[in-house]
């Protein structure tokens, strides 16, 4: 939706171009995956140097002396660290931010060890798996994901990963959340699932790029009391793909691309756009039944 909408503010008529920036985008979603997911190694790695400095140095504290080793024993946290999966991604992918820019990695362990949750970790000696778990999944989530000056990082960085920054997190958590005390590696995801899924993605941005003007026939009519040019730009890019699944992708069951339009309206366009957008689609379907152009492939896809 985003790579149809820039062409339009760009006038562009370079499809080469957009799409292969839209498979960039894509791409460099695994890199910010990635970038989340190493602040919790290089945190670990930053409090194991400075308790290790600690107790070498000439007039040394009992504390420093005999430490508590709980944070940097966290068997989530080491999993991470120990993960051959992950140690190839980021250098497969060429992830370093951190190595580079450690103040933020500084800022995040200092925010950390002034929480409240720190100190109730903290607060024995003994690592348990669970109680591990519970603890990188807060401070991930409460503490380094809404960090403003990662944020900030992450924004100035790549300017695409502004959109894709929830959807990460979400991800991240819920890996977290997921990691079994069996576990031997840290699984990464695959940007595509598949060579179908990537597929896709081609086919409906080629599909609604080269047919703009054959969709946008579809609905206008359904529109009587909207002058086209009134109707919201994202949500005539909106209609125009949800038909193009509804009519060029007969695997794509209705309500699964009525859903999802309706939630992308709900997210980028305004208030009132998914009520539009639903009234159209529907009406829509009813019309494309009637006229046996929904051909649509396996049960239950009407």
């Amino acid at each position: 939706m985003q790579s149809v909408y820039a062409m339009h503010q760009n006038n562009s008529d370079n499809l080469e171009k957009e799409e292969k920036f839209l498979f960039y985008s894509i791409e460099n979603i695994q890199d910010l995956y990635l970038l989340m997911l190493s602040t919790l190694i290089e945190i670990q790695k930053r409090e194991e140097d400075f308790l290790d400095k600690s107790s070498k140095k000439h007039l040394v504290t009992a504390e420093e002396r005999n430490p508590n080793n709980k944070f940097i024993n966290n068997a989530v946290l080491k999993l991470l660290v120990e993960s051959n999966a992950m140690s190839i991604a980021l250098e497969n992918r060429k992830i370093n931010d951190w190595h580079v820019n450690d103040e933020y990695i500084r800022i995040l362990l200092e925010e950390i060890k002034a929480s409240v949750l720190y100190a109730n970790y903290m607060s024995n000696r003994e690592n348990n798996f669970e109680e591990d778990k519970e603890f990188v999944v807060s401070i991930f989530t409460d503490l380094i994901a809404p960090n403003e000056k990662l944020y900030e990082y992450l924004e100035d960085n790549k300017l695409t990963w502004i959109d894709d920054i929830p959807l990460v997190n979400t991800l991240i958590n819920k890996q977290l959340k997921s990691v079994k005390v069996t576990d031997e590696d840290f699984s990464i995801p695959r940007v595509y699932k598949d060579a179908e899924d990537k597929d896709f993605t081609k086919d409906l941005f080629r599909k609604v790029v080269l047919n703009e003007a054959a969709l946008a026939k579809e609905f206008i009519d359904k529109t009587p009391n909207w002058d086209s040019d009134r109707i919201a730009e994202i949500d005539t890019i909106i209609l125009k793909m949800a038909i193009c699944e509804f009519l060029k992708f007969p695997s794509i069951p209705v309500k699964v691309t009525i859903n999802e339009y309706l939630e992308i309206a709900k997210e980028y366009s305004t208030p009132k756009s998914s009520i539009f957008i639903n009234g159209i689609l529907d009406n829509l379907v009813k019309d494309f039944k009637e006229a046996n152009k929904l051909n649509k492939a396996g049960r239950g896809l009407m």
